[in-house]
């Protein structure tokens, strides 16, 4: 059997309480023989600042590129707000994406049936949501330059931040969208904004091409992103996979995130080029929340957005496709029988600190095992 080799990046703020979640269940998965797992842990983020006066070391990038999964947490707070730009926390995260070449961020947002009331919509709008938002994540405005702020003089200055797209980009993302519908709903939505950037003129350019040339069995349509942003509040189940840039991307999955019933719900997957000799991509799989230091080291974090993230590595880099179905089964069995956090919070429910909602997943683990 082989052993899987994990780095653990637990981060700031709740990071490492929702971290201890997971090392709960490799520990016991690997304790059972189920699947063989080597750890590692490293710092990134404020922690990193904190300790070395950068948001991530050369040596835990090191580890990070030999890796065969990063399990991260989450970076930043305002205990970091004056540190200079380019050490920021969340440096750290892009200095990962970027160098890893982590360009194809996966966001399902499933609603629970049981969390179909925690949801801001209406239960029939919600109830049985199942979309995978396909974010490109080392390309457009937060990797463009110039990028910079330029004094004018007379108390004015200048804020630079560039859109840049190459064509290769725009390919290479589509076509993850496009094998991924295959395995779903067999639909690809499009989203950019063509009517007002040339950026966007390109994307649906290419990705209609990329269409056109390899995947004509798929579904393609295209909206433009503000549009996009109104249909995922409308009606989001008439969406199976969405493509779109890294700006739009980070704003319409966060969207998509409360239609699920918290951001603590959500997790993801970001996965780079597959290695021509080994067949294996480099991967890193975090929460989509954030470090949440108004209730760090209190007990109340969600960690189900960071399990739903290992079962994600289980998936997509591990080859344990079925294990990784048994922690969204055991995650789905811990919301029906009524455990909630505070974020999914509703009448009638049990409320539950991190580690017992974390215990509590384990323990339906144990019994799919049994």
């Amino acid at each position: 059997m082989a052993t899987h080799k994990l780095l653990l990046l637990p981060g700031d703020g709740i990071g490492p309480e929702v971290m201890a979640e997971v090392v709960r269940l490799i520990d016991w998965i690997d304790a059972q023989g189920i699947a063989h797992f080597t750890t590692e842990s490293g710092l990134v983020g404020g922690a990193a600042y904190d300790a070395d006066q950068l948001p991530i070391t050369d040596a835990t990038m090191a580890r990070a590129e030999a890796a065969d999964a990063i399990i991260f947490g989450a970076v930043g707070g305002p205990k970091w707000d004056s540190v200079p730009y380019e050490h920021r926390p969340e440096a750290g995260l892009l200095r990962l994406r970027k160098d890893l070449g982590l360009f194809a961020n996966l966001r399902p947002a499933v609603c629970y049936p049981a969390l179909a009331e925690s949801s801001s919509l209406k239960r029939e709008v919600v109830e049985g949501l199942d979309i995978m938002i396909v974010r490109e994540l080392t390309g457009g405005v937060y990797f463009g330059e110039p990028k910079t702020i330029t004094d004018l003089g007379n108390g004015q200055k200048r804020g630079i931040d560039t859109q840049i797209y190459d064509t290769y980009e725009i390919e290479r993302i589509a076509r993850v969208a496009f094998d991924l519908a295959r395995k779903r709903g067999n639909k690809v939505t499009s989203m950019e904004k063509h009517n007002v950037m040339k950026s966007g003129v390109l994307w649906k350019e290419v990705v209609t091409q990329v269409h056109g040339r390899e995947y004509t069995d798929v579904k393609l349509e295209h909206q433009l992103a503000d549009s996009g942003g109104m249909q995922l509040v409308k009606w989001p189940k008439q969406f199976d996979v969405i493509v779109t840039d890294n700006l739009f991307g980070d704003l319409l999955s966060d969207i998509a995130a409360m239609l699920t019933g918290s951001l603590g719900m959500l997790p993801s997957a970001s996965l780079g080029e597959v290695n021509a000799n080994t067949g294996k991509r480099k991967a890193m799989y975090e929460p989509v929340h954030g470090s949440a230091p108004d209730i760090a080291g209190q007990g109340k974090a969600n960690p189900l957005a960071m399990i739903a993230s290992f079962g994600m590595a289980l998936r997509y880099s591990l080859e344990l496709g079925d294990l990784a179905d048994k922690v969204d089964q055991a995650m789905a069995a811990v919301l029906a029988k009524g455990l909630r956090t505070a974020d999914v919070m509703s009448d009638g429910m049990t409320a539950v600190s991190t580690s017992q909602m974390g215990e509590a997943v384990l323990t339906e683990l144990k019994a799919l095992h049994a």
